[in-house]
């Protein structure tokens, strides 16, 4: 397995492409005006608590305020905001937390009025960026991220994450970040840290002290509200969040984020520096060279194609989100109907779980799999489908498949959904949209491979531009198909077409049915 990162930069924004053995599975963006990204941390006021809602509305400056409950308080709330005054008005300046008194906890099940009133000021962290007509989701329990560790100010806890299933190096990590813990952090170890050694895990340590200091510096001076601590540029986050040994390229077309990244990767692992390439081209784009703009756009529109003819309806609600998974029209060698079944779920899974990390999807997630009755063949699905979204770094839950077929999946939601337009102005009339024309040669393609298996003679008829595509350069896409299924396909090009109309004719020049 290869993951490479293809980073785009423009003068409004960078667009990042994760790829796994150069297949896409994940898209963020990072615009220029984004100031509210997950992670970064705020001085800012409470402008009202709501009683009934046991919760805060708090200004951050953004255009909406920003939500805190009760229970993204942290029982430490009351030693943060001591903190906060004793550093404010100059009283406390050794921010290592080594002599600072710490306040009782507050109450686990208390009300919001008894710890909060209007115009105090606290430190929260964007847990949720705003997302339609929601201000941020905010948390006050402060967590500063490193490559291996996690550090939490107002905290002495330690845990290692439950990924790390060896019980001996568990322990050893427990062990080995309570020997070096500053008093008054807390420390959560990640999973990346299996196997480091104590140098590596100290000097990580290091660096988040020394950003947390850096934040504390700012508070005398900073006005209310405004930003004290940024996330790490996206490009740093997401390297540091999925960097691995399986990374075989990270390709940048922008001169001074090269550099940066270089430097950040020369950090956290020396040995990768060399993958770190700058690209330069005047003639292809960096997305076009690595057909991620192909992808994108065969990828995010309502249908989205999968081999052998299968594909998956795609549908957005208010409430969640309804993925549909159909076999199409399509020849087998399965015995029956549920092996067909079974194959064409197994191959919806794999798709699903890209989809969900592709598109950023949160929330309630419902997925209706083709029915199948066997109760074995149900649990295999199930337990296939978890092990594609291992991969995933978003909190989500997976119910095993209904007798109807029926999945449901709760996926953590933090950012806005990754929504990519893929329809287009309809040149036939000028009128309507239609999807993109890409979308058109993939599913041609799609039934190309499936009709080859089964007729003597293939004839296809198609709009004139799309006949066009098909048959320009060497080797055309038509040529292509000749050399893999060994069937000549006749293209016939047809005026009277739209853009998204293609038929099928046999050798009797029968229509083959869709």
């Amino acid at each position: 397995m290869n993951k490479e990162l293809i980073i785009r930069s423009s003068s409004e924004a960078v667009d990042f492409a994760l790829l796994k053995d150069g297949k896409l599975i994940e898209l963020h963006k990072e615009e220029e005006k984004s100031n509210f990204q997950v992670g970064d941390i705020f001085i800012a006021k409470i402008r009202k608590p709501v009683a009934g809602l046991n919760a805060a509305f708090v200004n951050v400056g953004f255009e909406k305020d920003a939500f805190l409950h009760y229970h993204d308080l942290g029982p430490n709330l009351a030693s943060q905001l001591k903190f906060i005054k004793l550093v404010s008005t100059g009283k406390l300046k050794d921010f290592s937390l080594r002599t600072f008194q710490f306040e009782k906890e507050i109450e686990k099940d208390g009300t919001i009025a008894d710890v909060l009133t209007s115009n105090q000021s606290v430190l929260v962290q964007v847990v949720k960026e705003p997302i339609s007509t929601k201000g941020p989701r905010l948390s006050a329990e402060l967590s500063l991220a490193g490559r291996f560790i996690v550090l939490v100010p107002f905290s002495d806890r330690v845990s290692v994450s439950q990924k790390i299933e060896e019980k001996g190096e568990k322990d050893r990590l427990k062990k080995l970040v309570q020997s070096i813990k500053p008093k008054g952090f807390g420390v959560i170890v990640r999973t990346v840290a299996e196997g480091k050694n104590t140098a590596e895990l100290e000097k990580d340590l290091q660096n988040l002290l020394g950003r947390w200091t850096a934040m504390c510096k700012k508070l005398p001076t900073a006005p209310h509200p405004s930003k004290v601590l940024g996330e790490l540029n996206r490009a740093s986050s997401i390297l540091r969040d999925v960097f691995n040994d399986t990374f075989s390229g990270i390709h940048i077309d922008d001169e001074t984020l090269y550099q940066e990244t270089k430097d950040y990767v020369q950090e956290i692992a020396p040995s990768k520096q060399s993958i770190v390439k700058f690209y330069q081209s005047n003639n292809t784009p960096i997305f076009e060279k690595y057909h991620i703009e192909r992808q994108i756009k065969t990828s995010f529109g309502k249908t989205v194609s999968m081999t052998k003819g299968a594909y998956l309806i795609i549908e957005h609600t208010e409430a969640l989100h309804v993925i549909d998974v159909n076999s199409g029209n399509r020849s087998n060698k399965a015995s029956n109907q549920e092996d067909t079944a079974m194959e064409v779920n197994m191959i919806a899974a794999a798709e699903i779980a890209r989809q969900l990390r592709l598109r950023d999807m949160g929330g309630i997630i419902v997925v209706d799999f083709i029915d199948m009755q066997n109760p074995d063949n149900r649990k295999v699905l199930f337990d296939f489908l978890r092990v594609e979204m291992e991969d995933d770094k978003a909190k989500h839950k997976i119910l095993p498949p209904s007798k109807f077929g029926l999945v449901q999946i709760t996926r953590q939601r933090v950012r806005p959904e990754v929504n990519i337009e893929t329809r287009e102005e309809d040149p036939n009339n000028g009128k309507g949209e239609i999807e993109a024309p890409i979308l058109i040669i993939d599913r041609i393609a799609s039934d190309v491979e499936r009709l080859a298996k089964t007729q003597q003679k293939i004839v296809l008829n198609v709009h004139p531009f799309v006949a066009a595509y098909l048959k320009k350069g060497f080797p055309s896409l038509r040529s292509k198909w000749f050399f893999e299924y060994k069937k000549w396909v006749k293209i016939i090009p047809r005026d009277a077409y739209t853009y998204l109309e293609y038929h099928f004719y046999d050798q009797q020049g029968k229509k083959i049915k869709d």
